[in-house]
């Protein structure tokens, strides 16, 4: 299935994507896609079959409604940092023996085609087009990565919003550099995982201003999606509702040729996970 929501920021309903293309109310059977809806089997069923079945979910007319993000009540966003072979390569960075972590704050998440603030003093605004993944069992030291794939509910398109000065030379951790207002855009769908069979051939790509900068595909994950999973429920319980976003390929500003072509107020991404569905943001001055 593909879920979202959409309306007003805030005040953002439930609603489903049909096969057909069409969007569909989900409002009168749950209140929200959050947590608590993905880690409850039976009420998915009961979507699942209000879906397949013809005239039981209203449609919706989607001419000038907002997308919001496709998870409700976020619980905890953990980020993996250099996670592509080729995004390594081009930062100059050593493979990473172990999964290289930092949080980011759900309140940085925003709609797929929501303004995206450039910080005020900001020089390095960067981007990156990540494979979010959102769980959807209670995982406690998993034995395996097979294991870990099975307490996915699903997957959904991110854009890891980066300040490259804050994260790398002001000191400290990467967390100042990637909690910025509006850092998180996700989605336009949380896409179950039973429609993304191998998360380890989906394509990524993101463009600025219409040029393609990133082509990659996470075939190239240094550390593939069980293992993300399985690794993290050793040192921190994943909550149904937690998303992990799973890094980015070669091809982000910081990694090209000076002078670097960082994003500024008035430029435009558009980034997807093949499958998973696109964004368009519009950048802005904080």
């Amino acid at each position: 299935m593909k879920l979202l929501r959409v309306g007003t920021a805030g005040a953002e309903r439930p609603a489903l994507l049909d096969r057909d293309g069409t969007l569909r109310d989900l409002s009168g059977i749950v209140p929200d896609i959050d947590g608590e809806l993905l880690a409850d089997a039976s009420t998915l069923a009961r979507v699942r079959a209000a879906a397949e079945t013809p005239g039981v979910l209203p449609a919706l007319d989607a001419t000038g409604l907002r997308i919001g993000p496709p998870l409700g009540r976020i619980g905890k966003i953990v980020c993996i940092g250099l996670n592509y072979h080729d995004h390594a390569a081009e930062t100059g960075a050593a493979i990473p023996e172990e999964p290289i972590l930092f949080f980011k704050a759900p309140d940085t998440v925003v709609g797929p085609d929501d303004t995206v603030l450039v910080p005020r003093g900001s020089r390095k605004t960067d981007w990156e087009v990540e494979l979010a993944v959102v769980i959807g069992r209670t995982a406690r030291y998993l034995g395996s990565a097979e294991e870990g794939l099975a307490h996915v509910a699903g997957y959904a398109t991110a854009h890891d919003v980066s300040e490259r000065e804050f994260q790398i030379e002001r000191g400290g951790t990467w967390d100042k550099g990637k909690n910025c207002e509006t850092f998180n855009p996700l989605g336009p769908w949380l896409v179950t995982a039973d429609e993304v069979p191998e998360p380890q051939a989906l394509p990524l790509r993101l463009w600025v201003n219409g040029e393609l900068k990133q082509n990659g595909t996470t075939a190239e994950q240094i550390f593939p999606v069980g293992e993300v999973v399985r690794y993290l429920s050793h040192f921190m319980t994943l909550y149904p509702g937690d998303i992990i976003n799973t890094g980015t390929p070669a091809g982000v500003a910081m990694g090209q040729p000076e002078p670097k072509p960082y994003l500024k107020a008035g430029d435009v991404v558009e980034l997807e996970v093949v499958g998973l569905g696109r964004q368009r943001q519009e950048l802005k001055d904080a």
